[in-house]
């Protein structure tokens, strides 16, 4: 039935060495993400209120700290071939605090499903016009999530096809800009609008996707190795920061403004709509997939049943499609923005216990020589629970340097000290169910 429905996609077990990508295919999807309209949008809003060079710093900082994130925990997902919620059991949160990881990865990821579906739908309605902007949010995702339910393999033709044409166009209608004015003159122009710092538009630049940074095992348990791992995240990262962000700075010089974002979308007609499918479909499937694979952990994990990935998909992105219709989920981007504040301490914590504390690392090494998950994780591990709650506030009210890594690099520390304290410590002990030892049949 499964097979009938979508693939699993080994959401609770262990990628075999099999299933594998060559790193250019993992790349072509991180490139994706980072080259999105937003990333576009970012761009132009630093490039407002910074110099070229200015704003050339500040992405380069910024892309350095996502490369830094990205890879220390895309190194964990590559060598354990796990979710990122299911490697939460064995990196410092036990059995309950993964599945409330799932469930803030499921909400949060489901809502941007939501939110740029219908965003997608705005611009078609424009575009192309003949239906009303909820029937072109239903259309629109529809199509995302029949493809996210095909899995990783249907999501990399996506990006093998999408990711170019969405370059090319974008870039075509930059260029066609740029031309009406002296590119040498803009790259030594003044800001246009009101100065931005140094420190503000690397912490805009590396907050923007640290919510993708740290759910990177959900994308690197399909690389082959390590080296894999850095040359994607490097490659992937680097160009979708310079090429689409740079591009943004210089267009809000060029155009004198911030909102640069109709200079793409009036392009002739059929261009700026292949722009808006093809930008929805390059980001809005990692949205559905990292949500669908967080939602099937908390769901397994508070009933005690497995549930299949697939049919998860279909109902999480039938949901986030028909809120982003109704025009609800609008009143709750607030609320999908706050609850971003909880991720980047999950990252720290994970790689402190990982490469650091290693309380839970000799299972996760034992388990992996058989090709199995651990028997057993921890219930919970109350000391981590602190941690994570003390990072999210000081990332949340602390405002001096950089939110998202002050509490990233917070919670590194603080969860360190705990595990050598002797502190972080499982309390319970829960049994991995044996049906998470096999892949469903796909």
């Amino acid at each position: 039935m499964a097979a009938l429905v979508g693939v699993d996609d080994y959401a609770l077990t262990r990628v075999p060495q099999g299933a594998r990508y060559s790193w250019w295919s993992v790349a072509v999807q991180r490139f994706g993400q980072m080259s999105a309209l937003t990333e576009f949008l970012l761009g132009a809003t630093i490039g407002f209120g910074m110099s070229f060079w200015n704003a050339f710093l500040a992405f380069t900082f910024g892309a350095l700290i996502l490369e830094v994130v990205a890879i220390l925990i895309g190194v964990i997902g590559v060598r354990e071939a796990l979710s990122t919620s299911m490697l939460a059991r064995w990196t410092g949160f036990g059995r309950g605090g993964s599945a409330v990881i799932g469930l803030a990865i499921g909400i949060s990821l489901i809502g941007w499903f939501g939110v740029q579906s219908a965003i997608a739908a705005q611009g078609l309605v424009m575009l192309v016009g003949g239906l009303p902007e909820w029937a072109w949010t239903l259309i629109v995702g529809v199509v995302v999530t029949a493809i996210v339910m095909r899995g990783f393999h249907s999501m990399a033709w996506t990006a093998y096809l999408t990711v170019p044409a969405f370059v090319a166009l974008v870039g075509w209608s930059i260029i066609s800009e740029l031309s009406k004015h002296d590119v040498g003159a803009l790259l030594t122009s003044a800001p246009p609008g009101p100065r931005m710092g140094l420190v503000q538009a690397t912490t805009l630049v590396a907050g923007g996707f640290i919510v993708g940074a740290v759910i990177t095992p959900d994308m690197t348990r399909f690389n082959r190795d390590v080296r894999d791992v850095v040359k994607q995240t490097v490659v992937g990262i680097t160009l979708g920061e310079y090429a689409i962000g740079m591009s943004g700075v210089l267009l809000a010089h060029a155009v004198r403004t911030a909102d640069v974002m109709v200079i793409v979308l009036s392009s002739v007609g059929w261009v700026g709509t292949l722009v808006v499918i093809a930008g929805t479909l390059k980001i809005n499937d990692w949205n559905l997939y990292s949500s669908s694979l967080g939602v099937v952990n908390f769901l397994g994990t508070v009933s005690g049943r497995r549930f299949d990935r697939a049919p998860i998909t279909a109902a999480v992105g039938v949901a986030g499609t028909v809120l982003g219709a109704t025009g609800i989920l609008n009143d709750f981007i607030d609320f999908l923005t706050l609850l971003g504040v909880v991720f980047p301490p999950i990252a720290g914590i994970m790689v402190a216990e990982y490469f650091v504390v290693r309380n839970w690392r000799g299972d996760l090494d034992a388990a992996r020589a058989v090709g199995t998950v651990p028997e057993d994780a921890p219930t919970w591990v109350p000391a981590t629970l602190v941690v994570w709650l003390v990072a999210a506030l000081v990332g949340k009210y602390v405002t001096v340097g950089l939110s998202s890594i002050n509490s990233l690099a917070l919670a590194f520390v603080l969860y360190a000290v705990a595990g050598r304290l002797g502190l972080a410590r499982g309390f319970g002990s829960s049994r991995t169910a044996e049906a998470e030892h096999e892949p469903l049949p796909v």
